[in-house]
Parts: C-alpha cells; structure tokens; sequence
C-alpha cells in the first residue's frame, strides 16, 4: 500500500501479519476449506486514480497458484491438500461435477509446473487486465497446460 498504490486496493483489504497468520493456521487445520481468487479485473482508467475512488479488486487467476505454492514450500499445506483446496473443495461448494480425474469426469484439467520462475510482467499476463500488486515480483509456479473439455487450451 506505499505511495497508496491502487493495484493493491481490494475488499477485503489486505491485512496485518497476525491476521495472515490466522489464514495459514485456518487452511492447516482445515477451518478454511478452499483457496480461491475472484480475479477482479479492472481497466487501467479505474485504477489510476486518486486512491479513494480507484476501484477494489485485483486480478488474481495468473498469481494464485504461486502464492498458494509458497504454502507448501513453508509447510502450512501438503501439495495433497493444496491441490484438494484449490480445484476439488471449490467444485464440491459449488456443487460442480468437476475438480476429480475420475472416469467419466469432464476432462478439464491444469498441469502445473511448481519450479516454473517467472516474474509478474504487465505484458505478459494473460489477462485483458493488469491490476496487480505483484508486478515486477519473481514468482515460483505456474501452469504449464490448462485443458478443456479434453483439448489443451493454454500450453506455456
């Protein structure tokens, strides 16, 4: 939030460290269920502006899973259960036939490549939006292929 950096406003706002750690010990012991983003995109119009108009919100698809990774790399969560929070919980909440490799299960899947280094650039992101905190951030992890319905539909 320096220099009140808009692509850092969100609803909820971000919060302090006794209050992160307080997530990490809520997906740990399962109290947190599942690990989402609502990726919420904005144009750069709604952003650059004095910081009590900009608008909340971040996109968050292309930089969840890193983050969620580093939760594995400091043992908060298993890859397991990292794995369960992220894809099959949030199908379950919704009510989806989705987030399992079982037969007969839509073959929507993403492969991840958890050593992927990448840093968080503006104008390589996937997205039509670019407000993000973590531009200009080195990142571990990220998907390698996103397949659809059974047909590859993103390769890194």
């Amino acid at each position: 939030m320096r220099g009140y950096e808009t692509n850092a406003k969100m609803n909820p706002p971000l919060r302090e460290a006794e209050d992160v750690a307080a997530i990490k010990t809520g997906l740990a012991d399962g109290t947190i269920d599942a690990i989402a983003t609502d990726h919420a995109p904005h144009h750069l119009d709604e952003k650059d502006v004095e910081f009590n108009v900009a608008l909340n919100g971040i996109i968050g698809l292309e930089t969840s899973l890193p983050l969620s990774l580093k939760l594995v790399e400091d043992k908060v969560l298993d890859m397991k259960t990292l794995v369960e929070k992220m894809a099959v919980k949030p199908a379950q909440i919704l009510g989806l036939d989705r987030g399992t490799l079982k037969a007969g299960a839509p073959a929507d899947v993403t492969i991840i490549d958890p050593n992927a280094e990448w840093v968080v650039e503006a104008e390589k992101l996937a997205s039509k939006s670019k407000n993000s905190p973590f531009l200009g951030h080195k990142m571990t992890g990220a998907a390698a292929y996103t397949i659809v319905g059974g047909k590859v539909v993103y390769k890194r």
